[in-house]
């Protein structure tokens, strides 16, 4: 009985706290709505593919093949500046009767995609010639009746595939793409989870309420956690990168101080989220509630899922989401060697998006403040 007892008022308790019924039985449905919006849209991988001095027949069967745009090009340098500049994702150039295919390679299912396609079109090419020569042959056959019908060659010369890779190599795969999504999530994951239960427990213990009652002002406090923190972050942005370049043994081509650069203004916007939403929880518990809401939607639209697979309205997500900017400018800088002055755009959004949550967090703390 004493057992009812207890469970009837943790249940009353659980009724009044509507902001925990809301994490628990609304935010999972949000969630199963945007995985099925995210893995119920187009899956099909589209390449965009620059041809040099391809036969006609062959640049039409690829034009052809659904999910490739074409495009065409007079000399190799004017592909590999469209390759460099991302406009497609690999060159296909036929070198006397062989072909040599150049591939960005910095996304493996394209790369995949881009061979299989390329296969299956030139075997469609040389079918398509064998049946024309054969509808020659019996044309000529028909007007030399009682001669010796020219034959169509047993030989045919099979051409020559010769595979280049401009990221990486024949091995690279998926998880060379999303490691630099990966390094940035885990550095805003665990800086966030740290420092929002280091600050409630500041609060909850009455040293944030001692703190407030001093003539301190709410910037300074503010200002004081983050550096504090931030130094920690640092520490630790800078041990995710160094193990996940040298010990994971992934290719930068361009500078890795970059890479931490660009992780640590990450790190700076997870420790001034992590600061905001402590103050909105009352406890471990509902800090802990704040997880799903925050870190599910940065893995969805953060580029570990293909963007360009996702329906538009779905995909115009992503452009909230801090990992998005550090991920895409971390690629940059690892697959095309991009300089730092040249991701001006995500360090700047990045910056935004620092100053607005830190200017929240001195406003947030203006409920706490009891003189």
């Amino acid at each position: 009985m004493r057992s009812i007892a207890i469970m009837k008022r943790v249940i009353k308790e659980l009724l009044r706290d509507k902001r925990t019924l809301a994490l628990m039985f609304i935010a999972p449905v949000i969630i199963l709505l945007l995985l099925s919006f995210i893995f119920n849209s187009n899956a099909s991988t589209n390449v965009d593919v620059a041809t040099v001095g391809l036969p006609t027949s062959l640049n039409s069967n690829l034009s052809n093949t659904k999910h490739v745009d074409v495009h065409k090009y007079s000399t190799k340098k004017a592909a590999k500046k469209a390759l460099k500049d991302e406009l497609v994702d690999a060159i296909i150039q036929k070198k006397g009767s062989n072909y040599d295919l150049t591939y960005a390679n910095t996304d493996s299912t394209k790369t995949a995609a881009v061979k299989q396609i390329f296969g299956a079109s030139l075997t469609k090419t040389n079918v398509s010639n064998l049946k024309n020569q054969l509808i020659t042959t019996s044309t000529t056959l028909a007007k030399l009746t009682g001669q010796t019908p020219p034959s169509i060659s047993s030989k045919t010369s099979t051409p020559k595939i010769h595979n280049h890779y401009v990221y990486g190599d024949k091995d690279t795969g998926f998880f060379d793409k999303i490691l630099p999504v990966l390094m940035g999530f885990f550095v805003f994951f665990f800086v966030f989870l740290i420092s929002g239960m280091a600050l409630l427990k500041e609060r909850t213990s009455g040293t944030l309420d001692r703190l407030l009652a001093t003539p301190v002002k709410r910037s300074e406090i503010v200002y004081g956690y983050m550096l504090s923190y931030g130094i920690l972050a640092i520490v630790q942005t800078i041990i995710i990168v160094v193990v996940t370049v040298w010990l994971l043994g992934i290719e930068v081509k361009g500078n890795i101080i970059s890479v931490i650069f660009i992780n640590l203004i990450l790190a700076l916007v997870a420790l001034a989220f992590g600061i905001l939403l402590s103050t909105f929880a009352k406890s471990e518990f509902q800090m802990m509630q704040f997880i799903p809401i925050v870190v599910i939607p940065q893995v969805f639209f953060s580029g570990i899922i293909p963007l360009d697979s996702m329906a538009h309205w779905v995909s115009d997500i992503s452009y909230i989401i801090p990992i998005k900017y550090s991920g895409d400018a971390v690629s940059d800088i690892i697959m095309h060697g991009t300089g730092i002055f040249s991701l001006w755009p995500q360090i700047f959004v990045l910056l935004g998006i620092l100053i607005v949550l830190t200017f929240l967090n001195i406003v947030g703390l203006k409920r706490y403040r009891k003189v």
